[in-house]
């Protein structure tokens, strides 16, 4: 019981040290979507071009972190008219670019995973746009043509009930996963003694713990359940344990491998789609560990191990603490410009399965019920939804 509680002690201390990266990362989010019309999005990214495939990154840097919503948007994108490199590309670069998970690395275990989050993400990029067009050719659809289908319908000026909004959405689809990565991240440094991580990780052996550890960071991701950011905690307690830089980094970018979204995906494109997905993904993520370890082995970036969160020193009169001061703040105001709401016009509507917030004219999935219309982020929750109305 006293490993449970101080394991418990240090998830809470973790989220403590990381909470106004969360904020901020959040609030920066939304801010940005709120001013991006996802129909534009679909009209940028027909084909896989080398300015389609840097839109597409773009367009995944600035929207939400959550895995479930990038994967839904991005099959929304495809079917919508967007290419399907583009579209895959674009869900690579919304759960391993963004703002937020940039800010918790660097917080959590330091500068050094932050940039290698952030190239190793553009390596995973150029990979995945060399290998996906010849091993999904004959198995997706040619969607061209249709992306400017939906550009008559224009949204009116957004506004800041709309940023909050959207920064209250991303907190809603994440939550789960926030909280759960931050407990198991705990739990795993006091429950799980260090000669079970070792016998997962080969060590010691030079080239071949290098590929060992690449290749097992996005199994463990796969089985972790855990996605986004919320495996972030997860990460340093891996790193803790003895995992190399490369293997860290690739479990890092296999948050669109955990179990429940490879049955999304199965779901999206097909079962043998989905075979050759989760094939590529899992090399691309494991080869762009590897690549970004040598990379930073050479430059003498390697940070050495540090002890996860895990006292309560990190309460006082200091950055951290100020810093989260401002937060509260900033999520009071949030909240308050979220209830400030501007009327019925609203070009935005809140997902009832999952409370993100998504824009009524490009809408991932609609459905009329009793009269009434409903918007949801992905089809999963429209499903979700109208089966609960049976």
């Amino acid at each position: 019981m006293s490993s449970i509680l101080n394991g418990l002690a240090d998830g809470w201390w973790m989220f403590y040290e990381t909470f106004w990266a969360l904020i901020l990362g959040f609030s920066l989010s939304g801010f940005i979507q709120a001013y991006i019309s996802r129909n534009r999005m679909k009209s940028l990214l027909g084909d896989h071009s080398a300015a389609a495939v840097a839109r597409a990154t773009i367009f995944g840097i600035i929207s939400s972190s959550c895995s479930y919503a990038a994967s839904g948007l991005a099959n929304s994108l495809h079917k919508k008219g967007a290419d399907f490199t583009a579209a895959m590309i674009f869900m690579f670069a919304s759960t391993n670019l963004v703002i937020e998970l940039g800010l918790v690395l660097w917080v959590l275990i330091g500068w050094q995973f932050a940039a290698a989050e952030f190239i190793g993400g553009l390596i995973m990029i150029g990979l995945l746009w060399a290998l996906l067009p010849p091993v999904t050719r004959g198995l997706v659809a040619n969607n061209r043509g249709l992306a400017m289908a939906d550009e008559e319908v224009m949204p009116s000026q957004s506004s800041i009930h709309d940023a909050a909004g959207f920064a209250i959405g991303d907190y809603r689809m994440m939550r789960t996963e926030l909280i759960f990565g931050f407990i198991v991240a705990g739990l795993a440094t006091r429950l799980i003694p260090t000669h079970v991580w070792t016998s997962l990780f080969v060590s010691g052996h030079g080239r071949m713990t290098q590929v060992e550890n690449a290749l097992i960071g996005p199994v463990i991701a796969c089985i972790s359940f855990v996605c986004s950011v919320g495996n972030i905690p997860l990460a340093a307690a891996l790193w803790h344990a003895g995992i190399t830089f490369g293997g860290t980094i690739s479990f890092i970018f296999a948050d669109l491998l955990s179990l429940p979204l490879i049955l999304l995906y199965r779901k999206y494109f097909g079962a043998r789609l989905t075979r050759r997905l989760v094939t590529v993904f899992w090399g691309v993520m494991s080869l762009s560990g590897l690549i970004t370890d040598k990379i930073f082995s050479a430059l003498n970036w390697i940070p050495a191990r540090r002890s996860v969160i895990t006292s309560t020193h990190h309460v006082g009169l200091n950055a951290t603490t100020i810093l989260n001061g401002f937060s509260l703040c900033l999520v009071a105001f949030i909240i308050w410009a979220y209830r400030h709401k501007p009327g019925e016009s609203s070009d935005f509507a809140v997902d009832p399965v999952c409370g993100m917030q998504v824009r009524k004219s490009d809408a991932a999935a609609t459905a009329k019920v009793n009269g009434v219309d409903y918007y949801f982020c992905m089809e999963g929750c429209k499903t979700s939804f109208l089966a609960r109305q049976r």
